[in-house]
């Protein structure tokens, strides 16, 4: 059986792992000479290491780990699987208990008539398929011209070359040729640093607009969707104006095409409702979920379609698929975990309880000398990094610099807290208690000031 448990020390993994592991988004020779933090087991909120460092957990793995590490009930409902039926696809006129319930289940908790589903094995797979599915569903009704999909500048909604091309990830864009043709792009609804001396309502209103705009540019009639984060995640937890999606809602139902909401982050509770379509009051044709839906613990994912689409894509035969398409093993474990969000009022709590808490703890974070604003919803959050907070200033220094010093510190510190640029980036499991939001925020204040006086120290504490 191979070795499972460590035994081994550390320097002799960061060894291993720099010989033969490839990383994502990661410059492998770097890390190959700093050595990778090798985490060795997991509880609740906390990670442990190696060298025996319990580290708090800010991100829930990759904003995935919503219900927490080491529930054993999901690892018993995976056992319990395994042993009836491990593995059997759904291509082929078949089908299994565990895809059937947990679609059944998905169409209970989704908005309005979201009540089908087609499943894959995240959140860049299932974005993947929205590509197919909206581009086949106008084909099918008569208007195959319609193959243009609008989305938006630092998007992200997967890294494969359908999802990448979807994001608006320019870095990603950079390597490997994309985007892939008929991929548009608008800007982003980030009034912190883009949004000049407009108000925030009158930013979020311009930025909704440039939807409009482009969707008459490339032809009403070519236009297949629009597709967004409700906040945008792995972007840096861009939280868009109050007026941004009731503008985009106007637009999309007047011009006809369909709306896509990525909840691969937003859903499962992450913004104090089951998905974040409802806490900002859209209405999506198709929903991207993956992460959360599992709470990470087995890789799956998925599009959530109206009846409308299914009905017009059930019209006729849909030529796409995954090996994994709705695995046993996977469904089954989701659907423990999403009985378990259910019935331990996991959702209600971040809602009413702890969400509000870690609002007015994260909030206090713009009070930091070096932080411009707090935003947050639900269990999702972000800090903009300043040198000069009544210029909304960027640092003279690269996109990036003092915001990855910061991040140094938080791992120093044995807090997991992710800088995308000059933010920092919360997203914690939902079972995080008041006194583990309370040492979040101590860790994250101590790190912050720690980052300030090196960025000082090395003259990096200057505006643009």
């Amino acid at each position: 059986m191979a070795q499972l448990t460590n035994t081994r020390p550390t320097a002799e993994l960061q060894a291993l792992d720099a010989a033969h592991h490839m990383h994502p988004f990661t410059h492998g020779a770097e890390l190959g000479q700093k050595g990778a933090r090798i985490i060795t087991s997991a509880d609740g909120c906390w990670l442990t290491d190696s060298e025996g460092n319990r580290i708090l957990d800010g991100m829930a793995g990759l904003w995935c780990v919503n219900i927490g590490y080491g529930r054993q009930e999901l690892v018993d409902s995976a056992t319990r699987q395994m042993s009836e039926l491990p593995f059997y696809n759904t291509f082929f006129q078949t089908s299994h208990l565990p895809a059937i319930q947990l679609a059944e289940r998905l169409a209970q908790l989704a908005p309005g008539d979201l009540d089908h589903v087609f499943f894959a094995s995240s959140g860049s797979e299932a974005n993947d398929t929205n590509i197919r599915l909206v581009r086949t569903y106008w084909e099918m009704k008569g208007e195959p011209q319609r193959r243009a999909i609008i989305s938006r500048w630092n998007a992200y909604h997967g890294s494969s070359v359908g999802s990448g091309s979807l994001g608006g990830m320019k870095g990603m864009h950079a390597q490997g040729g994309l985007p892939i043709p008929d991929i548009h792009h608008i800007d982003q609804p980030n009034w912190w640093s883009e949004g000049g001396e407009m108000s925030e309502h009158d930013f979020g209103i311009a930025r909704a607009r440039q939807l409009e705009e482009k969707i008459l540019e490339l032809g009403p009639e070519n236009v297949a969707a629009f597709i967004a984060e409700p906040v945008q995640g792995a972007g840096g937890v861009i939280v868009p104006p109050e007026s941004y999606w009731p503008e985009v809602s106007r637009i999309v139902k007047e011009y006809g095409i369909l709306l896509i909401a990525d909840e691969v982050i937003c859903g499962f509770g992450r913004t104090g409702n089951w998905f974040g379509s409802q806490t900002v009051g859209i209405e999506p044709d198709i929903m991207t979920v993956a992460k959360g839906l599992s709470s990470g613990y087995l890789p799956i994912g998925g599009s959530i379609v109206s009846s409308d689409v299914a009905s017009v894509i059930g019209g006729g035969e849909f030529n796409h698929g995954y090996t994994y398409s709705g695995h046993p093993v996977a469904a089954a474990v989701a659907l423990e975990n999403l009985r378990l969000l259910d019935e331990e009022g996991i959702v209600t709590r971040v809602r009413e309880e702890t969400g509000p808490y870690l609002k007015e703890k994260f909030e206090s974070l713009a009070e930091h000398p070096m932080v411009g604003e707090a935003k947050i919803v639900g269990m999702m959050g972000s800090i903009a990094l300043t040198p000069d907070k009544a210029r909304r200033a960027a640092f003279k220094a690269d996109a990036g610099t003092v915001g990855y010093l910061c991040r140094e510190r938080c791992f120093a510190n044995n807090l997991v807290m992710r800088h995308v640029g000059d933010r920092m980036i919360i997203s914690p499991p939902l079972v995080i208690s008041k006194e583990e939001i309370d040492a979040l925020i101590a860790r994250a204040w101590k790190s912050l000031d720690e980052a300030m006086v090196e960025a000082k120290e090395n003259g990096l504490f200057e505006a643009a």
